[in-house]
C-alpha cells in the first residue's frame, strides 16, 4: 500500500502517519526527520536545506526527490507512507513518475483539516527531545517535569521553524504551495479529507477504516 499524508504544518499527520505505519507495516517515510538529520550531521544536502528551513521555507524539489529516491531504492518492495511528502505539484508529478516507472500507483491521500488559529495555537508551544525525537506541546500534553523529557532526561527544545512568526509563514507558503495538491489528489478520486481538530485517538480510528476500504 502507498499513501501520502496531508495538512498544514502542527495537523498532527507525522504522529498520525507514523501510528498507521505501524498498524499497516508500512515503512513511514518522513521527509521532516530526514532533512533534520541531514542538517544535524551536516551533510551537503542538510547544510543546503538549512538556509531554507530556519525561513520556514520549502526545501526546493530537486532536494527532496533526490533523498526520496535514495529511500525507496534502499526499500525496494515495501510500501510507504509519505509524510510531508509531497508537498508541491512538481513533486506529486515526480513521485507519480517514480512510482509508475515501477509499476506503482499510490492508494489514498489522506488530507488532515486543521485551521489556521489551531496551527498556531499548537506550534507556538511545542517543544522536542533533541535526543529522542519526541514531542511535547503546552499546554495539553506537558512532560513530568517541566522542560524535561520524560523518556531521556534531556533538556526539551523549540525548533526555529516554530516561532509564531515562522509558524505564520509557513501556513502562508503551505497555502500557495501545497494546498494545490488536495485539488491535484482530488482530481485523481483518492483525496480523502479527514477532521483533524479532535482527539489523536479518534482521528487514527478513522484513518485506520479509511485505509481498509482503499
Amino acid at each position: 500500500m502507498l499513501l501520502v499524508m496531508l495538512g498544514p504544518p502542527g495537523s498532527g499527520k507525522g504522529t498520525q502517519a507514523s501510528r498507521l505505519a505501524e498498524r499497516l507495516d508500512l515503512h513511514h517515510l518522513s521527509t521532516g526527520d530526514m532533512l533534520r538529520s541531514a542538517v544535524k550531521n551536516e551533510t551537503e544536502l542538510g547544510k543546503k536545506a538549512k538556509e531554507y528551513m530556519d525561513k520556514g521555507d520549502l526545501v526546493p524539489d530537486s532536494l527532496i526527490l533526490d533523498m526520496i529516491r535514495e529511500t525507496i531504492k534502499n526499500d525496494q518492495g515495501a510500501g510507504f507512507i509519505f509524510d510531508g511528502f509531497p508537498r508541491t505539484i512538481p513533486q506529486a508529478e515526480g513521485l507519480d513518475r517514480m512510482l509508475q516507472s515501477e509499476s506503482e500507483a499510490l492508494d489514498g491521500a489522506l488530507n488532515l483539516e486543521v485551521s489556521d488559529q489551531e496551527v498556531i495555537k499548537r506550534l507556538s508551544g511545542r517543544y522536542f527531545c533533541p535526543q529522542c525525537q519526541r514531542t511535547y506541546n503546552y499546554p495539553s500534553n506537558l512532560p513530568k517535569k517541566e522542560g524535561i523529557c520524560d523518556e531521556c532526561g534531556v533538556e526539551l527544545q523549540k525548533r526555529k521553524d516554530d516561532s509564531e512568526d515562522v509558524v505564520r509563514n509557513r501556513l502562508e507558503v503551505y497555502k500557495k504551495q501545497t494546498q494545490p495538491l488536495i485539488d491535484y489528489y482530488k482530481d485523481k478520486s483518492i483525496l480523502v479529507n479527514v477532521d483533524g481538530e479532535r482527539d489523536i485517538g479518534v482521528i487514527f480510528n478513522d484513518l485506520v477504516t479509511i485505509t481498509q476500504s482503499l
